[in-house]
């Protein structure tokens, strides 16, 4: 059977607010490094730098709504990504 190509990326937490709604850290895949803010009272997920965010944009929003009751600042995750970077 054939492999499906991956990408392991490692997600951290550095800040959450309440009165703001967001949450804020780092994420890296590969060879790349993002910085994100993730506003979910609307779903707005902000990334810097934009080289390479096309390659995480849709894997990143999926994973934070997917574990957003489950991060914490300060917490590190782990999730798969269905492509080779």
């Amino acid at each position: 059977m054939h492999q499906k190509p991956s990408t392991t990326a490692y997600l951290r937490v550095h800040s959450q607010s309440f009165l703001n709604r967001s949450l804020a850290g780092e994420v890296s895949a590969g060879e790349f490094k993002w910085e994100f803010i993730w506003r979910y009272a609307n779903g707005e997920l902000l990334l810097e730098p934009s080289l390479g965010k096309a390659l995480i944009q849709d894997a990143l929003l999926r994973f934070l709504i997917k574990a957003d009751y489950s991060l914490e600042a300060g917490g590190d995750y782990i999730f798969i990504i269905r492509a080779k970077f």
